[in-house]
């Protein structure tokens, strides 16, 4: 059983920086033509332009090109409180959902220990997600958990149409599908939160889109919301620049920075879904190929990992000296980039910082030269200097482009520098889980949490929500933790049950 106490968190209130939001100029009293609505406007936020959906989608081959927002749909029970791109494939979408929730133990198991009791009961949450298989676990447990939810998509490449389509059968209201246009992901977001008779009084967020929003358009909503949970960096930057400015009404939880998100989500994800994107889109062969990998923090360290053990030779660029150092134990050569440009077969980008490849580099680089960002947002990757006159765009197949050079040289760009392993493959659902049970335990602490716990400030997870979100997941592997003894517990200055890692620890 869930105990409210049990997750108490006390977390110290997070660094500050100032804000800075770019205008939304949206208006929805005025609808556009359905051309415009259709246009993939590349000019949304950084966290909602980072692609986030699964190379064998249903959603990909789609015989109707008419906008969502032009359908009268309706689910069996005769709602029409959604807008996907087509109800009928809610079949597909429940058989993904079901495959998913088989590698996602830890939601499963908050399922079964709340079925007497409801830490959500009451919840109004709103949510801004990547809509996929395994985000709809997550969905369907805060519903199970008591919660009434309205969910729109964070990026208009990332959702899944099928398993938007099940959700809204399921009688979730649900407003995304892929492709959307920039205004549609603005007006998706509007028809989550303006709606009579309704009002979130928490907000799952990733990106940081949809708590900007509701602080620009509705600002007294935040009278009601308890709290904020915050997923992406871009997002928790963002609350540290409100809370610094003094703009941050709210609790706000800092879920990216949890040692789980940050060594599973990153490190062991991108290890693996490095050469998952790369080969789905080139087909390439890795052995002896020159790599060059931008950035050695948990992301870069799990590409650099995988690449070397597929036998390709690895460069690193870092800024950090320590994790420089660390490549450099590792047996990686540090370099900057200029040094080994014309040399290298690939590039990645992994810092989450801007222009890190730029148009200099790019007119340097040897034909077919394969570019790729494995970063949070779309900046890393100076596309936008690429489309010019004298450079030619061909599409090879989806998420692969050549720009093609006056003289004949050629780049391979993948995603349009977006997140590669989210837009050109997919993502161990199992890794999912741990992030998706962070979120849900850290929607239950704010929920819950009793009046002045919890001042307007951004606060990190403790070790014990991440203590207990890893030892969820270990029946998963039959693993057996060893116990402490009463003595040993004592020597150590520790209780029995944990937290076993100062707050400061590294691991």
């Amino acid at each position: 059983m869930l105990s409210k106490k049990k997750f108490n968190v006390n977390g110290d209130p997070g660094m500050k920086a100032q804000i800075q939001f770019a205008d939304q100029k949206q208006e929805f009293n005025k609808r556009p033509t359905k051309i415009g609505r259709r246009s993939l406007s590349r000019s949304i936020s950084q966290s909602s332009t980072d692609s986030y959906s699964s190379a064998a989608s249903y959603t990909d081959s789609s015989d109707d090109e008419t906008s969502p927002r032009d359908k009268q749909q309706k689910n069996s029970k005769g709602s029409s409180d959604f807008c996907v791109k087509n109800i009928k494939q809610a079949e597909f979408g429940r058989r993904e959902i079901e495959i998913a929730e088989q590698e996602m133990p830890a939601l499963m198991a908050l399922r079964k220990r709340a079925q007497g009791e409801k830490p959500l009961a009451g919840a109004k949450i709103v949510g801004c997600t990547h809509i996929t298989a395994q985000t709809a676990v997550l969905m369907e447990t805060l519903g199970a958990l008591g919660a009434q939810c309205r969910w729109a998509a964070c990026n208009i490449y990332s959702t899944l149409n099928e398993v938007a389509a099940a959700l809204a059968e399921s009688g979730f209201p649900v407003f995304a599908w892929k492709g959307e246009s920039e205004d549609d992901f603005w007006w998706c977001i509007d028809r989550c939160v303006n709606v009579e008779g309704w009002q979130p009084n928490m907000i799952l967020d990733d990106g940081g889109d949809l708590t900007h929003w509701i602080y620009k358009k509705y600002p007294n909503m935040f009278k009601k919301i308890k709290g904020i949970v915050e997923e992406s960096v871009t997002g928790v930057h963002r609350l540290y620049q409100l809370s610094k400015a003094g703009k941050l009404c709210v609790p706000a939880m800092n879920v990216n920075d949890s040692v789980t998100k940050q060594k599973f989500d990153n490190l062991y994800c991108c290890r693996e879904s490095i050469l998952d994107g790369l080969k789905r889109t080139t087909d390439m062969m890795f052995g002896g190929k020159q790599v060059v990998v931008c950035g050695y923090g948990e992301v870069g360290k799990g590409c650099c990992a995988a690449l070397k053990a597929m036998g390709s030779i690895v460069y690193v660029t870092e800024i950090d000296p320590i994790c420089a150092l660390q490549a450099c134990m590792d047996g990686f050569r540090l370099v900057k980039l200029n040094e080994v440009i014309r040399q290298v077969d690939i590039v990645i980008t992994c810092t989450g910082n801007k222009n890190v490849v730029t148009r200099e580099h790019l007119d340097r680089m040897k034909n077919s030269c394969i570019v790729c960002n494995m970063g949070h947002s779309n900046t890393e990757i100076d596309v936008a200097s690429l489309r010019t006159p004298e450079l030619t765009w061909e599409r090879v197949r989806s998420q692969v482009d050549h720009v093609i050079w006056p003289d004949g040289k050629r780049i391979v760009l993948l995603a349009e520098g977006r997140l590669l392993n989210l837009s050109c493959s997919t993502v161990p659902t199992f890794v999912l889980s741990i992030t998706a049970t962070t979120q849900a335990l850290a929607l239950i602490e704010l929920y819950n949490a009793p009046e002045g716990r919890y001042k307007q400030d951004v606060y990190l997870l403790p070790k014990k929500m991440d203590e207990y979100v890893a030892s969820l997941h270990l029946p998963t592997f039959d693993a057996h933790l060893t116990e402490l003894t009463d003595e040993q517990a004592k020597y150590l200055g520790l209780n029995k049950n944990g937290p076993f890692k100062p707050n400061y620890y590294r691991y």
